[in-house]
């Protein structure tokens, strides 16, 4: 019969090779020792983002310090998906909500975008980058999306790269629906999607996003969606149409 695989995964920053040994941070043991109650040689899988899943059984097991032995390889890297998500913050558990949606739904980066109508004038990026490896853990996704730091959203379209399409929710516009407007893209297409505050985008800013040549302009369907929704919302939208949901 084969085993099944440990239920508990952790990502770990460092080289993962059978035979080899990895440092757990406090936190992690603290979460294996004291609200796990694992002991040592309990099984876990670890995961890094570049060598694939493997299993590993716990060592020293202390009060804010843990290691792991690391045996056989459970899953080879996979090729990560290639959608970013540009996002303007909102407040509280609703942006921990996109964050955390969002790693599940497999987005590769993670940009938030500061516009006229945004209320949230700063970003903690450590919570997100918290929030980002726990959903990562939960999920069994291999890699971590990658965090930037919040951009005006002047310099965002003025640095956009040529070669990466922009869809843009616009909730008000007469765009055609989101899965209409991605069926003739190839699944290869490089994409980002934008979301926009509460409030919406400003005029101005509405102007500026639709004179970038590589903006899609698509809608979510008759109803206005809040700002976390519609992330979920156009996030599986894509990959259901074009992303690694058809594979």
């Amino acid at each position: 019969m084969t085993a099944l695989p440990p239920r508990h995964r952790l990502f770990v920053p460092a080289s993962l090779a059978e035979g080899g040994e990895v440092e757990l941070s406090p936190a992690q043991a603290h979460y294996l020792r004291d609200v796990l109650r694992l002991a040592p040689g309990a099984a876990v899988a670890l995961f890094n983002g570049r060598d694939g899943e493997w299993t590993a059984r716990l060592g020293a097991l202390g009060k804010g310090r843990a290691r792991a032995q690391i045996g056989a390889r459970l899953r080879p890297q996979a090729p990560a998906a290639d959608l970013w998500l540009v996002f303007a913050p909102i407040k509280g558990h609703r942006l921990d909500n996109i964050v955390e949606k969002a790693t599940e739904l497999g987005v590769s980066v993670l940009q938030p975008v500061m516009t006229r109508r945004t209320v949230v004038s700063r970003v903690n990026l450590d919570r997100l980058r918290a929030n980002a490896q726990e959903a990562a853990e939960q999920s069994e996704r291999l890699d971590l999306p990658e965090i930037r730091e919040p951009v005006r959203l002047e310099r965002l379209l003025a640095d956009w790269p040529a070669g990466r399409c922009l869809v843009h929710c616009d909730e008000r516009g007469q765009a055609p629906a989101m899965g209409v407007a991605l069926a003739g893209l190839p699944a290869a297409t490089q994409g980002a999607i934008l979301t926009g505050p509460e409030g919406g985008f400003a005029p101005e800013e509405q102007a500026s996003i639709g004179s970038l040549s590589q903006v899609i302009a698509v809608t979510l369907g008759p109803r206005v969606l809040r700002a976390d929704t519609a992330a979920i919302a156009a996030i599986t939208l894509w990959q259901a149409t074009i992303g690694d949901w058809r594979g």
